[in-house]
């Protein structure tokens, strides 16, 4: 029987192999569904053998040959005297590039390659955004079926379902195995970097449930980010989303309170911010940068964001945060990519910079826009500023309004807790907690 070391070791293989194991199938079969199979069977068979015969010196090109011959098999079965010699010659032919790319050891040279395919596929703007995301996560981020669905709140059949669908609506609109160029490339890249900014998101504030985050998500996404770093490394905006999700990601062990409770960015621990993350954030941030010089191109909405995180991330303490540079990149990321959050953190900033005033005179036009009519940050983010301005029992309504709409169980508590503070006068008006972590490009209802 298999240890539970050794079952822990091959899942540890797979979480790491599992992507590009896909990634080299579905260049050589053409199909990402099948890859997918012949990569679970290898799997398979790595838990029978791999306890009894000791796990291989290299797991994943054992995985990739194992899923191979597997392969080659499963042709070769289908290949008989009564399918139409058209059929047996594209099998023929298919049978042959697998056996030249085992010669020729593609499936290893190509891997960089493969791994972006893969992520161009399971992000493709044919998907539905729910699709996507499973999908992705699914393939790429090495998580199951049922980690998937207890990180959405949602049954695992549904799950399952999104993923059958997603394969089979690649399969029939016949989405090529290849990276898109020219200008294909532009639409296609930010699907993908929307789906590993929506996952990381999902991680980083949960939107429904009784968790405030969900780490596992930001695992997985850092990862994505990290993987496309590599295999696309002259794209700018690549390198901003992975700036930002190291830079989000070094706050997460100081998000939270010893009883799951928020802990959000002006109350938080800075001791805590993992600078490791910090260095490796400012480090691909300082690369887009550059990027974006050498292109002649304005920095864009990611690596705007990025920047802004890392004002956070260089002030040893709240107060020596540059609220007044924070405000100048907002300004230049409403230009970039216009949204109502984009002007919501703006107000936030624009109230630190200048005054509670501004502040509220910056948010009055947000007031009455419709995206933002159920979001529970724009009450929030008023009752902030009212606060600062002195004007506690409007704020306590503003809060209580907040909590009536959010769908996250840890925010809801905090939020009533600051409405029941405010309408006893019991919150100061010189340093209340700041009530928006100042990030986020998508918008409510996205």
């Amino acid at each position: 029987m298999p240890t539970i070391e050794t079952h822990e070791a091959i899942e540890a293989v797979w979480r790491i192999e599992s992507a590009r194991l896909i990634a080299g199938l579905t260049r050589l079969v053409g199909d990402v569904g099948l890859a997918e199979e012949l990569a679970q069977d290898a799997l398979v068979l790595a838990l029978e053998q791999w306890p009894t015969d000791g796990i291989p010196p290299k797991p994943g090109a054992w995985l990739m040959t194992t899923a191979k011959h597997r392969a080659i098999d499963q042709i070769r079965r289908r290949s008989t005297l009564q399918r139409k010699h058209d059929e047996i010659g594209r099998d023929q032919a298919l049978e042959q590039r697998i056996a030249l790319a085992d010669l020729a050891n593609r499936a290893d040279d190509d891997v960089g390659d493969d791994l972006l395919r893969l992520i161009f596929i399971a992000c493709h703007p044919v998907l539905s955004r729910d699709a996507r995301i499973a999908l992705t996560l699914r393939l790429l981020g090495g998580l199951t079926t049922d980690e998937i669905a207890h990180a959405y709140l949602v049954s695992e059949a549904t799950i399952a379902q999104r993923i059958v669908r997603a394969k089979r609506t690649l399969t029939e609109a016949h989405v090529p195995f290849e990276v898109p160029r020219g200008a294909d490339l532009g639409p296609r890249l930010a699907s993908v970097l929307e789906v590993v900014y929506l996952i990381f998101n999902e991680g980083y504030a949960a939107t429904t449930g009784d968790d405030w985050m969900r780490p596992g998500l930001c695992e997985a996404a850092l990862r994505l980010g990290r993987m496309l770093a590599v295999v696309a490394p002259n794209e700018p905006e690549v390198h901003g989303l992975a700036a930002l999700m190291e830079i989000q990601a070094s706050r997460l062990a100081a998000r939270r309170g010893p009883g799951g409770e928020p802990v959000l960015l002006l109350d938080q621990d800075r001791r805590l911010w993992d600078q490791v993350l910090v260095r490796r954030g400012l480090s691909a941030l300082a690369r887009a940068e550059r990027l974006d010089d050498s292109l002649d191109l304005p920095l864009g909405p990611y690596t705007l964001q990025a920047a802004i995180a890392a004002c956070h991330a260089r002030a040893r303490r709240p107060e020596d945060t540059d609220w007044v540079r924070i405000v100048g990149l907002y300004d230049a990321l409403a230009a970039t990519a216009p949204s109502p959050i984009v002007e919501l953190n703006r107000a936030v900033a624009v109230g630190m910079a200048y005054g509670p005033a501004a502040g509220l005179e910056a948010l009055e036009p947000l007031r009455d826009d419709r995206l933002l009519s159920e979001y529970h940050l724009l009450p929030a983010v008023r009752a902030d500023l009212l606060v600062k301005a002195g004007r506690t029992t409007e704020a306590a309504a503003e809060w209580r309004r907040a909590a009536t709409l959010t769908k996250n169980a840890r925010e809801r508590v905090l939020l009533l807790g600051r409405a029941a503070a405010a309408a006893a006068n019991m919150v100061d008006p010189v340093d209340p907690v700041h009530p928006v972590d100042l990030e986020g490009l998508s918008s409510p209802g996205e």
